[in-house]
């Protein structure tokens, strides 16, 4: 959607119910609840979190939210801090599972990245250093946007420079939840996050499955990619990363794996200063050298 020249074209309306909003950290300004898509009358939105005092056009680094694909939102932003280190931060929204099944989730991290170009000198961005960030089943999101083929008749590019890829499924044939075994029957696998992400279970649509795993869609022009994988997650097996990078590297591309040491599936080892300097070299290296 153009930007349309006064944000209240694009701010929503105040929501009923009390948010847990991340507020904006020191020396920076946040734009909450701007439209960057309307899908059936869905309004889907983004904050934008901005230094104030910038010198030139910011890089930006879009963050995706986790929560198996059917929780989360936009207000709560771990990646914000970024934006006092020279960045902007867009943390989004997208269509969750019972609103709106694959691909509408990764049709909506596209229509960000497409909307943060075509808007970017409105809000002193840099169109062509955009990153993406994501936990979880925002790791998922954000590896696909790395790895995806961009649509054919796309006019605006949704791709991005650089990815951060923390804990995410990379594989939906092969996660755990999908698979029957000792511990999960049939009836499991149906009522799986995976499941209702893709409207029926990997045995059922494994094209589509293999569609929504980055580990089927890397090629050798996509980003760098930093990947952060917690040694003992219960939730997704550190395989899913480790398949990934090694992919990745196969295939010519540029991947740094880090596992971090006795974490589980995030958690407080992921917001240790060691790991927000992974974090922030990549993407100045990756976005500003």
């Amino acid at each position: 959607m153009p930007f349309l020249g006064s944000l209240q074209a694009q701010v929503g309306e105040k929501d009923t119910l009390p948010r847990r909003l991340t507020p904006a950290p020191e020396g920076v300004d946040v734009l909450r609840d701007i439209t960057f898509a309307t899908v059936n009358e869905q309004k889907i939105r983004l904050d934008l979190y901005r230094p104030k005092k910038a010198s030139g056009t910011l890089p930006v680094v879009v963050w995706v939210h986790g929560g198996g694909w059917k929780n989360g939102s936009k207000d709560r932003c771990p990646a914000a801090w970024l934006a006092a280190h020279g960045f902007a931060v867009a943390s989004i929204n997208y269509r969750l599972t019972h609103e709106a099944q694959w691909p509408a989730q990764i049709d909506d991290c596209r229509a960000a990245v497409r909307w943060i170009r075509e808007n970017a000198a409105s809000f002193n961005l840099d169109a062509d250093r955009i990153g993406a960030w994501g936990s979880s089943a925002g790791g998922h999101l954000v590896a696909l946007l790395g790895t995806l083929d961009a649509p054919s008749m796309e006019k605006i590019s949704s791709r991005v420079q650089a990815v951060c890829d923390w804990f995410g499924p990379t594989d939906l044939l092969t996660m755990p939840p999908n698979t029957i075994s000792e511990t999960r029957t049939e009836d499991d696998i149906a009522q799986s996050n995976g499941a209702k992400l893709l409207g029926a279970t990997v045995r059922d649509v494994p094209a589509l499955a293999k569609q929504a795993s980055a580990l089927h869609q890397v090629s050798a022009d996509d980003p760098p990619f930093l990947i952060m994988h917690g040694e003992k997650d219960p939730g997704v097996p550190l395989s899913q990363s480790q398949r990934l990078h090694e992919k990745l590297l196969t295939a010519g591309a540029r991947s740094e794996l880090k596992v971090i040491a006795n974490a589980g599936h995030g958690g407080k080892e992921f917001q240790t200063p060691e790991s927000k300097q992974l974090v922030l070299e990549f993407f100045s290296k990756t976005l500003k050298d």
